[in-house]
């Protein structure tokens, strides 16, 4: 057919032929280096300043129209894209090896500010040099606007499994793609920034544990071969931030990747990055305000405000939150009390609305399951759930009036869990009963209990003071600000099955 694209595999094997022409021409394809002095988005901002200026610049030819003696380029670099233009008779023997470069190529140009008949911000070359010879096709997304002045975007790399595998394609071709990575880096500094002004020193603990704890989790499991013995990847950070407040540090935080054996969905990853702090002499109250205030230090320092639009609904991270009573509030949905209810009564209304359950589940885990079902998809403005019955929270302290609960909290936002907080569980006597309940738990199959870490008790009984504690997700909260729909979206490499 006359009008038929060239196949893959025709278009790879041309952009061959173009390097082993550009090697003839003894054009080096893949440079050392290049010095630039300016971007695309520096020139468009400061036009009247730079008009007439020379400037170099670099970046990814994305179009390339050529007409004879003269050809226009679009160039994408970290600022945007701009437009440079080049005439045959100003740059010579260069304008040979133009004419071998290809979409996709990385290039340099050097030349003047201008603009075109038509208004556009360029660059006029005077120079051009190839820096990256691309020997892969990239898909280039067209756009075209509609009747209603809409912009529609065509053919752009939208199978969503190639990007997440592909993810270096993907940022190249959806620039919104890469926004949101730099609003997560955006976000992950304002934390850092909010909580070194508040006075608390970052810290690092180990990532492989002899012992893992400090979360209802299952782990992932190695070897390590010189010492003989089986090691776990952390599933938190709690315990060993909690043993430096033993220590004498009274603010520690840690920004790190931990890792759980669990399934993977929409909101959860093998891998992934979580915010744990804690703090001496202050409880759960304290930490609801101080979670309030460190949210709204970062939508108003990243973005600007503190209403989103997110899937559809407006939500106001601006303080203060709703606070709910679990216990309560799961009895406003059910009828039922579930501190006072049988665990039979309670499976049973768990496997009423749906619930899976593998058997030899806990009150504790039934209750969990039971909130989900129930109350969760109704929090959708930020809202934290309070006080947790006793057997969810084995690292928690008991309520200081409310028999058979702790003083732990929850945020959610939009049916999501994106924080966990207590008064940390500072008795070491209450401490190691809890543990042994949690052990008698797992004996019972529940997979998830935690286990009893004997030395974490010993380091309680040398006294820890009264502590805060808190727990933020960082990837849901990205997910949240960023409003997008998958964990993998706010994950730059996301776990995959292996590409065959």
């Amino acid at each position: 057919m006359e009008n038929q694209q060239p196949d893959y595999n025709t278009l790879v094997a041309r952009r061959h032929e173009e390097l082993a022409e550009l090697k003839k021409l003894s054009i080096e394809p893949y440079a050392y280096s290049y010095d630039i002095n300016s971007n695309s988005a520096e020139i468009k901002n400061n036009f009247e300043k730079l008009e007439s200026k020379d400037v170099r610049i670099a970046g990814r030819v994305m179009a390339i129209r050529r007409m004879g003696k003269a050809s226009f380029a679009h160039i994408q670099d970290a600022g945007g894209k701009i437009q440079i233009y080049l005439k045959r008779d100003e740059i010579g023997e260069k304008y040979t090896a133009f004419k071998l470069m290809d979409i996709g190529d990385i290039i340099g140009a050097e030349g003047f500010v201008f603009k075109t008949k038509t208004g556009e911000i360029s660059v006029h070359c005077k120079d051009i040099q190839i820096l990256a010879k691309s020997i892969r096709p990239i898909p280039i997304a067209k756009e075209t606007t509609d009747e209603q002045g809409n912009k529609v975007i065509h053919d752009q790399f939208a199978d969503k499994e190639l990007r997440y595998r592909q993810r270096y394609v993907d940022l190249i071709v959806n620039p919104e793609v890469k926004e949101v990575f730099i609003k997560r880096s955006k976000i992950i500094s304002e934390i850092r920034r909010f909580l070194d002004n508040q006075g608390l020193l970052e810290v690092e603990t180990p990532i492989l544990q002899t012992i893992y704890g400090g979360a209802a989790a299952k782990p992932f499991v190695t070897h390590h071969n010189a010492l003989d013995m089986k090691l776990y990847m952390r599933i938190a950070d709690e315990l060993y931030l909690k043993r430096l407040i033993v220590g004498g540090f009274e603010g520690v935080y840690e920004i790190s990747k931990d890792f759980r054996n669990e399934g993977m969905d929409r909101t959860h990853n093998p891998e992934f990055t979580m915010l744990e702090l804690y703090v001496a002499y202050k409880d759960y109250e304290w930490m609801m305000n101080f979670v309030e205030e460190m949210f709204g230090h970062i939508c108003k320092n990243v973005f600007g405000m503190t209403k989103f639009n997110i899937e559809g609904n407006e939500v106001d991270f601006k303080a203060p939150w709703k606070r709910i009573s679990m216990v309560d509030e799961i009895k406003n949905k059910t009828g039922i009390d579930v501190l006072t209810e049988e665990t039979e009564k309670l499976r049973t209304e768990v496997k009423r609305r749906g619930g899976e359950l593998k058997g030899g589940e806990s009150k504790g885990k039934l209750i969990d399951i039971l909130f989900e079902l129930s109350v969760e998809e109704s929090l959708m403005q930020p809202t934290f759930v309070v006080d947790y019955p006793l057997e969810l929270s084995p690292l928690a302290k008991k309520h200081r009036s409310k028999a058979g609960l702790v003083e732990r909290f929850e945020g959610y936002v939009l049916g999501r869990e994106i924080c966990n907080a207590f008064s940390e569980l500072n008795d070491p006597i209450d401490q190691k009963e809890r543990f042994e309940a949690q052990n008698k738990m797992r004996e019972e199959g529940d997979e998830e209990a935690h286990q009893i870490d004997s030395d974490y008790v010993r380091a309680l009984e040398y006294g820890m003071p009264p502590t805060a504690g808190l727990g933020v997700g960082i990837d849901r909260l990205v997910m949240l600000l960023t409003n997008q729909p998958s964990i993998r979206d706010v994950i730059l490499f996301p776990h995959m099955r292996p590409d065959k």
